[in-house]
């Protein structure tokens, strides 16, 4: 039985480490990252990008959905309008027997705390906090399962994704 499991919400929620913590309780399985795909120098959004960048995280869902070795995939980005995530799920999803969707969220003041650590620390730029905080609101209406990250260690966001997935 495939598995897709999405894990989305603003910068500096938490994804990639409940990812990666996620990964490591889940046998046959593979963590991707839609960043990875936008990794690019100079970095630059433009309609011919957006549409390139949504094409290659399809083909690597789809291919990595194929994988006769894998039995689940997980799966983070940024996706704070449900038309990206809908994208996204276009010609993937009928390749998983189970989608879950997961939203991680936070309070603001912690979000913010979060991220300026890190911009302190050179890990991300000035304009991710403000970008964080002006998405936050519009994850909140999304018809997903909402997780706070405010008083949970990225372990124990996992251990509750892999409950809810029927992994534990």
């Amino acid at each position: 039985m495939k598995r897709l499991v999405i894990i989305h919400g603003p910068m500096g929620v938490g994804k990639s480490a409940v990812c990666r913590e996620l990964l490591a309780r889940t046998e046959r399985s593979v963590y991707l990252d839609g960043d990875w795909c936008w990794n690019m120098h100079p970095f630059v959004v433009n309609e011919e990008n957006k549409a390139m960048v949504l094409q290659n995280i399809r083909f690597l869902l789809r291919s990595f959905l194929q994988n006769s070795g894998l039995q689940t995939v997980i799966f983070c980005w940024v996706m704070q309008d449900m038309s990206i995530l809908q994208s996204v799920l276009e010609g993937v999803s009928q390749l998983a027997k189970e989608v879950y969707v997961f939203t991680l969220t936070a309070e603001p003041s912690n979000l913010r705390a979060r991220l300026e650590k890190d911009i302190r620390a050179g890990l991300r730029d000035a304009g991710s906090l403000d970008r964080a905080l002006a998405y936050l609101p519009l994850y909140a209406n999304m018809p997903t399962v909402h997780l706070s990250t405010d008083d949970r260690s990225p372990a124990a966001a996992a251990e509750e994704i892999a409950g809810r997935i029927g992994l534990e």
